[in-house]
């Protein structure tokens, strides 16, 4: 399997597409080896997503003091007491959806002098065992965010309800994201992320489609 070659078909398909031509690739690699990303980064690619911030830190941290054009995107539920480690170690935040951990993140912020990017996750389908805010407290939730603690939200983000018909979903989600008038929206997958982009997506968080399945 050559990863090179399966980023390069996806980048291919999105311009075959004619979709929008920024769409930020965020290669997932949790799970899976810095051995096994390597070829990845060697070959230039920047965004790089985890969804544990121990993982994180452990695989990272020595590659980003040598190489400062790495981004990485916290992609996974995000508690409050790991704020502190993931300002050390992420650029950008698709998992922020309640106070007690902007509040945290805001202040490790400060602490750090370091400005980082936030995605407001949405959680459509108001399912238990996702993240996610309902989307009536998205306005106080953002204004909060915004003006109380000056976090820099560039978005939302969402990861769609299971049940065969994601566009409905990005449908909702993308419309969401213009009444806000953000300019990015993170969402999209593996097996979805073509469908993503024609709602609006400006990142697309693909994994197996590159480095294979998982264990």
């Amino acid at each position: 399997m050559n990863i090179i070659t399966n980023f390069e078909k996806i980048k291919q398909e999105i311009k075959n597409n004619l979709l929008h031509r920024d769409t930020k690739v965020i290669a997932v690699s949790k799970t899976f080896s810095l051995e096994h990303i390597m070829p990845l980064v060697q070959y230039g690619h920047k965004d790089f997503g985890e969804n544990k911030v121990q993982e994180a830190e452990k695989k990272w941290t020595a590659l980003k003091k040598t190489t400062n054009t790495l981004n990485l995107h916290m992609i996974g539920r995000l508690q409050s007491n790991k704020a502190k480690k993931a300002v050390e170690i992420f650029d950008y935040i698709h998992s922020l959806d309640n106070e007690k951990l902007a509040k945290e993140l805001s202040k490790r912020q400060k602490e750090k002098e370091k400005s980082l990017g936030y995605f407001i996750q949405i959680n459509l389908g108001s399912e238990e065992q996702k993240g996610g805010l309902e989307i009536n407290d998205l306005k106080n939730f953002y204004d909060y965010c915004s003006k109380e603690l000056s976090l820099s939200v560039l978005g939302l983000m969402a990861i769609p309800p299971n049940d065969k018909n994601p566009e409905k979903h990005f449908k909702k989600i993308s419309e969401l994201n213009k009444q806000f008038n953000f300019e990015h929206l993170s969402i999209g997958m593996s097996n979805d992320y073509l469908q993503a982009i024609k709602y609006g997506a400006s990142h697309v968080r693909i994994g197996s489609a590159i480095f294979g399945s998982r264990n």
